[in-house]
Order: C-alpha cells, then structure tokens, then sequence
C-alpha cells in the first residue's frame, strides 16, 4: 500500500421524496471529491467554502469512519493524508453527512484493497448515519428503497426515468436533522400512517414504471412535512402550489430547509417555477440558491491514482467533475 491514493467521487442526495419518511432516497448531480492515503503523519485539509469550521485533525468524520473500515478488515493504518471538496451545502438537507460517510467508506475500503463488500459498507454507513434513505442514495446511485430494523438495512435500487429532472431551492439558512425531528410527534393517527403507506407505494410503483403522471398524487405526506412546516417559512405554499407552476411534485428535501421539486426535463414551464420558488420564499425574507440537478445513476465512484501522479485533488476535479 505504500504510495497509494484514491479518489472517490460521491453524490448528493435528496431524502424521504414527500412520504417515504427514513425510506426513500435519490441520488443528485452535485458532487464531494474525498482522496486519501496513507502517510507518515495525519494531515487533513478541506477545500472550499462548504468547509469552512470542519475539523482538520484526528476528530474529522472522514478520518474517524476510516479507521472503522480499518478496524473491520482487521489492518491498521494510523496515519492518513485526506483531502476533500464537496460541492454540497452543509446542514440543507442534501445527504452532505451521507456523502461524507460513504465517501470515506469507500475510499478507505479501496485504499486497502476492497476486503469489504458492498453491502458491508452500506450496513456501516446505515449505522453511522441512523438510517439508510440517504446513504444508500450515495453508495447506490439512482433511487433506491430501503429499510433498516436497526439491525439489517435491505435495499432495492431503481433507475430513474430519463425525463425526470429536479429543481431544488436551497434557503441560505441551516437546519439541523436534530432539530427537524425534534419538530416530530412521538405517535401518529392511524389513518395518516395508512395514508403515507398508501403515498409511498404508490411513488415507488409510479417512478419505478416511468408514470410521471402520478408523481403529483404520490409525494403527500401526513407524516413529518406538516409538523416542519413552521421551520421552514414559505414551505406550504411550495408544496401545495409548485404543481399549478409545472412541477411533477415538491417536498422538503430530507430534513430541509431544501425544497425540492420534480420536473419533466421537456416543460416548457421550467423558469415558472424556478420564478415561484424564489418569489415565495423571498416573500418570507428567505433567500435562496436554485440549481437544476438531474437524478444521478451512478453510486461513489473510486480511482486509484498512480504514485507518481501528484497532481493536486483541487486541479484533478476540473477533469472529473464531468465523469
């Protein structure tokens, strides 16, 4: 292992898809670089400015979740050179914690020679984050379905359609998952249990058969928008009115403060929306960044980099960041 690298490429991801709360999870065309190796001497460095206050010592996530991998496989490596940059907003609801999990699962899994398989990752990852909708999203690519007892995450992964698109709003404000489940009721009516199964399998069925049609009717929820709502201002009137706008549907994304929206990549209505949302969150006081992001396909994706290649992670992602 002496002299190896790798780089691994990871996507964000959008969680829940209105009622799949825990369940649901897509990945997005917005992307983290993580690369690693092994060193003499630890030494972590963060790009960009979603990194700004992440520590850079042996207290960093990526750091820490390698060592779990080490341990697993039964080898050390003590001391390791980490870089990353991640394009995805830190605390928005865009799977940035997921993606930095799987990230350094993966790159340290690879550095080492890929003793764990897949679903072993998948099932740390799951452990680590509390839950598999998003991680799997970023491990798997595509949408993927899954559940997790607390003791076995089972997923399956379906590919998106070609048509769907995203747009997603992201408030400059952050938003802790804590404080979005704390927003939660510790119970909920039968009925509206009943009425998010029904939503969510019928969201599953739709996006699995490529009937868009059916989004709109799919992405209710009675189980954990209503009770956010209050956190995000603006929120409501997005779900309730991005359809009349051209959107397939809308919902938060994860634990928000996104908004995400599905979309026909043909609409001729796509700057409406983009209009709506802006408008109605700026009614609010609330600015927000818009990006379009298609549904990725692919899950991380990793490279060994040849010892005597040292070129640098920042110069390398303007090469990969159209892979």
């Amino acid at each position: 292992m002496n002299g190896s690298r790798v780089i691994v490429k990871v996507p964000a991801s959008t969680a829940n898809l209105g009622p799949g709360f825990d369940v649901l999870g897509m990945a997005l065309s917005l992307f983290a670089w993580i690369e690693m190796s092994a060193a003499k001497e630890t030494s972590i460095t963060m790009h960009g400015d979603q990194m700004k206050g992440v520590p850079a010592d042996k207290t960093n996530l990526i750091y820490k979740v390698a060592q779990m991998v080490f341990e697993e496989a039964g080898v050390s490596v003590p001391e390791l050179a980490i870089s990353m940059y991640s394009d995805i907003p830190l605390t928005r609801g865009l799977g940035s914690s997921a993606s930095a999990i799987v990230g350094a699962l993966v790159a340290a899994n690879a550095l080492i020679g890929s003793p764990l398989s897949d679903d072993r990752l998948f099932q740390l990852a799951t452990k680590l984050e509390g839950h598999p909708d998003n991680v799997g999203a970023s491990l798997f690519g595509g949408i993927v379905v899954s559940s997790w007892d607390g003791e076995r995450a089972d997923h399956v992964r379906i590919e998106p359609h070609p048509s769907l698109e995203t747009l997603v709003a992201v408030p400059s404000f952050q938003l802790s998952t804590e404080k979005a489940r704390h927003a939660l009721p510790k119970t909920v009516d039968l009925k509206d249990a009943v009425f998010n199964i029904g939503r969510s399998s019928l969201l599953v069925a739709a996006l699995g058969a490529g009937k868009l049609d059916l989004i709109s009717k799919a992405m209710r929820d009675r189980l954990h928008q209503p009770y956010r709502a209050a956190l995000i201002p603006g929120m409501t009137t997005i779900l309730e009115q991005a359809v009349e706008h051209g959107a397939l549907g809308a919902a938060l994304s994860g634990a928000g403060p996104t908004l995400i929206s599905f979309v026909d990549s043909g609409s001729s209505r796509k700057q409406e929306l983009e209009r709506f949302l802006k408008d109605t969150l700026g009614q609010e006081g609330i600015e927000a960044e818009t990006l379009w992001l298609k549904p990725y396909p692919h899950g991380a994706q990793w490279e060994r980099i040849a010892e005597e290649d040292l070129t640098p992670l920042m110069s390398r992602i303007g090469r990969e960041a159209t892979v």
